[in-house]
């Protein structure tokens, strides 16, 4: 069933607009986000690797989808990759601009495999075009141009080919209008197993809003406005840069980068759409929607700040969840007695002793895999 065939049958779904008030609209969202990650994850898209025949049809698959949600978009050429961004622009009030973005490419076929990359990326997309169909017909405060990357899977990534990165090079308007990014990667799939506790598998990374005045503040007195997701804002550099914001960071443009981190099935055949969790992923495409309302609103200028850092507030959130993991897991007491020390570590900015930065880095990646 394609993404026509749902929004036929839920006529609504058109309407749904930014408050996603309509009751028809919230039942129907998640059935037209998982016919397009269907779509994005079929044979005829072969993995979408960047610059195949299978990469071409996801192209044309997200044109459909901005298309369906309102938007104009058109195609931004990726030379370095083979291939192109999807670009769409909400005019604002204001000539002032965010970036939405994910990117749609994957790793394609390896051998006989394929590499089908629900989670990385096509959830994200997805989300991506449901909040592009919220945002389409307000005209409030900042525009808003929705992008869907090419180039972000290696080899790209690790050789300058990314098409976040002919982005920053050649935006669609000039850079210094850009007042911010959000960028999301790996957000499909609920934190932990299944048997695990809400406050744990609702869990939905923010990384970066350190780096722009007041942007960590905003996230977290919204961190549980919507049921179903709880948004934890933690610093930048509690893992290494790995997708497309990377080089907004880089640009020093103010960015939230959303995550799950990676789950057991990142980067292998097995990343399939029936593994996603679709309620999480409805619930972060109304928190997004109601994110980038309020970022477009903002009358602040989001002044980037570079050396700007939140290690405690990191250690909190991490708290939050090995704290919730004590009925389950017996190295959680651990991990928090670990964590409760690096707080204690922390100075009365709320930074880390240079020397323990790594630790703090070490803690995430040792939860991550617990969780993965």
């Amino acid at each position: 069933m394609t993404i026509e065939d749902i929004v036929a049958q839920h006529p609504r779904v058109e309407q749904s607009t930014a408050v996603h008030a309509d009751r028809g609209a919230v039942y129907a969202r998640p059935a037209v986000m998982r016919a397009l990650v269907d779509e994005l994850c079929s044979a005829r898209c072969a993995g979408r690797r960047s610059g195949s025949p299978g990469g071409v049809a996801a192209r044309e698959i997200v044109l459909r989808a901005f298309r369906g949600a309102g938007l104009d978009p058109y195609e931004h050429p990726v030379p370095r990759c083979g291939g192109a961004n999807v670009l769409a622009m909400v005019p604002g009030t204001t000539d002032r601009w965010i970036v939405v973005a994910a990117h749609y490419d994957h790793l394609g076929q390896q051998g006989t495999s394929t590499y089908w990359g629900a989670d990385d990326n096509a959830a994200a997309v997805a989300i991506l075009a449901d909040v592009a169909r919220a945002t389409a017909s307000r005209r409030d405060g900042r525009g808003v141009i929705f992008a869907a990357f090419d180039g972000e899977e290696p080899p790209f990534f690790l050789t300058g080919a990314m098409g976040s990165q002919e982005f920053v090079r050649a935006p669609p308007v000039p850079r210094d209008r850009i007042d911010f990014m959000v960028c999301m990667d790996l957000v499909g799939h609920r934190l932990g197993p299944s048997h695990l506790p809400d406050d744990v598998g609702h869990s939905l990374f923010a990384l970066g809003g350190e780096r722009s005045r007041g942007t960590a503040q905003l996230v977290r007195t919204r961190a549980r406005v919507e049921p179903g997701v709880i948004v934890r804002p933690v610093d930048a550099e509690i893992i290494p840069p790995l997708s497309d914001y990377e080089p907004f960071w880089r640009a020093e443009i103010p960015f939230l980068f959303l995550t799950a981190g990676r789950s057991a099935v990142y980067h292998t055949p097995d990343d399939t759409p029936e593994k996603l969790d679709f309620a999480k992923m409805d619930a972060t495409a109304r928190w997004l929607s109601r994110f980038v309302r309020d970022a477009r609103e903002r009358e602040d200028e989001c002044v980037f700040s570079p050396g700007a850092t939140d290690d405690a507030g990191s250690l909190r959130e991490i708290l939050e969840v090995v704290i919730a993991l004590r009925s389950v897991s017996p190295e959680a007491a651990m991990a928090e007695e670990y964590a409760n020390a690096l707080l204690a570590a922390c100075d009365s900015d709320g930074a880390l002793p240079s020397g323990r930065r790594e630790e703090l880095g070490q803690l995430v990646e040792l939860i991550e895999s617990r969780l993965a």
